[in-house]
Order: C-alpha cells, then sequence, then structure tokens
C-alpha cells in the first residue's frame, strides 16, 4: 500500500456482477432447495455451524457469492485462497495459523477456494488433516463434477452441494435490483431499459446471472444520455450480448447430459427433441464424428431388427460426413437422427448379446459340432471323415431351412434372442432356437 492507494476503493472499478453479490442470505437469489426457510444448508449458515462443504454447480449460478455470505455471517476467520497459485508451503502455513488460532483464542479458521477442481492430489492431501481434526472448515466451489476432479478422501470429508442454473425470473429480478441500485449498481445512471431488453438479457444468459449482468453494464454504460437518462433499446441488448450462449464444456458434465439427452430423445421418438439436442451440439462444436457415433450406435440399440434400414441411414450418414464434411453433412445426420427417432423401436440385440457373452463368460466356449466343423481344417485334411460330416445345407430343403444342431452338444442354453414383436423384429419361420 502507497500514500495514493490508501483510500481506494476496489469497489469503485470491480464489474457489475461482482458489486452486486448479494451481502446476505435475504439478497441471495436461486438455490430454494438448498436455501429455502428451514433448509439445512441455511440453517447451518444461519448457525455458523457451516462444516466442510463442496459447492458444486454452472457459471454464475451463485457459488462464490454463497462463499462471500457465509465469510460475512461466521466468526470464523475467513481465508481465501487460489487454486491454481496456492502451493503445498501456502496451505502448511495456512493450516499452522488456524491451529494457533483455534489453540490460543478458541477461532475456528475457514478457508474457501474457488475452482478447486484445479487443486492437484497433493494440495488436497495437505488439506486433510486439518479438516479431519475441524481445525478448519474447508468451502470449495466448483463447476467440474467433484466426483471425477476430486480425492475421494477429501470427498468423505466434506457435504456436497449442487446448484442449479437461475431460473429466468430470478435472472430478471437480478437486472432490476442492478438498474434501481444507485450505490452498487446502475441507479444513478438513471437507465431506462426497455422490457423486450431485458427479455433479451434473460432468454441469452441461460441461468447464468453474470452474464446478464455483463451484457446490461456494457449496454447502459454506452447508451447516449438524452434529457438525463439513458435510453437502452431491444436493438441495443443485441448488440451487447450478440451471440447465444452454450453452456458446454467438452469434459465437463454438461456435455454428458447434452449427449445424453439426445441419446434418450432418439430413444423415446421425439424427433423435435433429438433434432434439438443435435442442433445445440452443432452450435456448440462438437466433434461431428463424435456426434456420428453416438447415432450409428443407437440405430442398433434403440431400432435394431424393428427397422433395420434405420442403420442404413446411420452408415449412409456417417459416409456423407466423411464425403462432404459440415455444415452441408448436417442434412444427412439429421436425416439419420429422424429415421432412428420415427423408427419402430426395439432392444431385442442388445439384449441378445448381453445375454450371449454372458453365458459364454460363465461356462466358457464348447467344442464346436462335427458337421459345422471347417472341412478345410488340418483335423479334416487328417480325418476327411469328420469334415462336415452330417451337415445339412439349408439351401437343399424347401423355404431354404432344415432343422439341426448348431450349438456345442452338452450345453443347455438358453435362447438368447427374444423379437419384440416391434415393426420387424419379430421371430420368422424356422427361428426356432
Amino acid at each position: 500500500m502507497n500514500l495514493f492507494s490508501a483510500g481506494f476503493d476496489p469497489m469503485s472499478v470491480a464489474p457489475l456482477a461482482e458489486r452486486m453479490r448479494p451481502r446476505n442470505l435475504d439478497e441471495f437469489l436461486g438455490q430454494a432447495a438448498l436455501l429455502g426457510p428451514n433448509k439445512p444448508l441455511r440453517r447451518a449458515i444461519e448457525a455458523d455451524k457451516i462444516t466442510s462443504i463442496i459447492l458444486y454447480g454452472p457459471p454464475g449460478s451463485g457459488k462464490t457469492s454463497l462463499a462471500q455470505v457465509i465469510a460475512a455471517r461466521t466468526a470464523a476467520e475467513f481465508v481465501r485462497i487460489n487454486a491454481v497459485s496456492a502451493g503445498v508451503k501456502e496451505l502448511r502455513e495456512i493450516f499452522d495459523r488456524a491451529t494457533g488460532n483455534l489453540h490460543l483464542y478458541n477461532r475456528k479458521t475457514l478457508v474457501f477456494c474457488d475452482e478447486v477442481h484445479r487443486f492437484n492430489k497433493s494440495q488436497q492431501d495437505v488439506l486433510l488433516p486439518g479438516i479431519e481434526r475441524g481445525v478448519i472448515s474447508f468451502v470449495g466451489a466448483t463447476t467440474e463434477n467433484p466426483y471425477f476432479e476430486l480425492n475421494a478422501a477429501l470427498l468423505s470429508r466434506s457435504t456436497l452441494f449442487r446448484l442449479e442454473p437461475l431460473g429466468d425470473e430470478e435472472v430478471r429480478r437480478g437486472l432490476q435490483a442492478a438498474l434501481a441500485d444507485p450505490v452498487r449498481g446502475l441507479g444513478q445512471w438513471a437507465p431506462d431499459v426497455e422490457d423486450d431488453a431485458i427479455n433479451h438479457w434473460v432468454d441469452h444468459a441461460r441461468g447464468d446471472l453474470r452474464r446478464a449482468l455483463n451484457a446490461l453494464e456494457l449496454a447502459v454504460l454506452t447508451a447516449v444520455p438524452a434529457n438525463g437518462r439513458r435510453l437502452v433499446t431491444l436493438a441495443d441488448a443485441k448488440e451487447s450480448i450478440q451471440e447465444t450462449y452454450f453452456r458446454f464444456d467438452k469434459q465437463g458434465d454438461n456435455h454428458y447430459d447434452i449427449i445424453s439427452a439426445f441419446i434418450k430423445s432418439m430413444r423415446g421418438s421425439d424427433p423435435d427433441a433429438a433434432l434439438y439436442w443435435l442442433a445445440v451440439l452443432l452450435e456448440a462444436g462438437e466433434d461431428p464424428r463424435f456426434i456420428m457415433r453416438r447415432i450409428l450406435i443407437h440405430a442398433s440399440e434403440d431400432v435394431g431388427l424393428a427397422d433395420p434400414a434405420a442403420m442404413l441411414q446411420a452408415h449412409a450418414a456417417a459416409h456423407a460426413l466423411e464425403w462432404v464434411g459440415l455444415p452441408e453433412a448436417q442434412i444427412p445426420m439429421a436425416q439419420a437422427v429422424l429415421a432412428i427417432a420415427t423408427a419402430p423401436k426395439s432392444n431385442s440385440v442388445v439384449t441378445a448379446i448381453k445375454a450371449a457373452r454372458s453365458f459364454v463368460r460363465e461356462h466358457g466356449a464348447g467344442s464346436v459340432p462335427a458337421h459345422l466343423r471347417d472341412p478345410h481344417s488340418a483335423e479334416a485334411k487328417l480325418n476327411p471323415a469328420a469334415g462336415e460330416a452330417g451337415y445339412l445345407y439349408p439351401h437343399d430343403y424347401p423355404g431354404h431351412w432344415v432343422a439341426q444342431d448348431y450349438l456345442p452338444s452338452g450345453l443347455s442354453i438358453p435362447r438368447f434372442y427374444e423379437p419384440t414383436g416391434a415393426g420387424r423384429d419379430v421371430r420368422r419361420q424356422g427361428h426356432t432356437s
């Protein structure tokens, strides 16, 4: 600190989203399932009884804001650390200082770490003794799935709370609060914001209040004053947030959530939903080959023999993707998706191969019956009578079928393939195994 910085207020240059963070639980937007009246997490915060917790949720859902509310409420010493820069040495110093505070002043220490998934194993291990002994309470925030990114030991000592994206009305309330607040918000600029502009920001924020507030601030501060007010129109709102926000991390949960929705929409025979999720994947820049692999799999897994043409459609789309690429390949890809979504459904192929492999794993592979063996094998050459002895050629018989054994003798093999009766997935003449 120097003479010129002594009176400096960092909040004077902080972005609107930072200035408008809630100061208490009553100002907190969303997360009613966690922070509503009489909810355990709210009671723990109000009673200053927070133990170690992990806050997990998408950007803009309030993880850091909640940590700051906890910090304002607690009597414990609050220490904020950075997961990238806080080395093992610094963490040990925090633990030693926390131990001293507890022994000398009977005061606990609350340690907050944003983006905790960036902690490496050594950093996480250093925290464990302090958490386990109750010397420190730990609050970690992350956008990534904690079960993938955090050590099992740290997870077992923490309570996990999942925060959901804010609803449209909650985002709207956040924007209106910022417009009305003359100290922390934009009220001092006398903004006159059209309802259509607010609706545009709400629609494009996708539950991320920070994104909406950033756009609002840009629009208000760049609006030309007229008669002492700053008019913000829908056109201004569109200029401030020009592209739709896709919360899509190829390594994160959201990626797999969207893929899952895409797959389940095809399986559930909803062509519009399947096209919607396909469009989301394409707009978000997902690898089209990855999408195509899912289409190929589910043409067989969910349609299968009910409409074998669905697999041909999927293969044709995959071929088109390799030959023409995007954006043109989106058309045959969409055709394949629609073919799967609108086809009759059967999972008999999946259940059949699973049943067969399960049986083989348990019982092993039996000997090939003599009449099915290769007549050109070494054994057949040594013993010509053994090669295809007794084999009945089906095309020599009416209907191109004749009853004969195709399975190893001595094994009681169940029926693996059970047609569902959907579409063309029915048992045909002669298929009596």
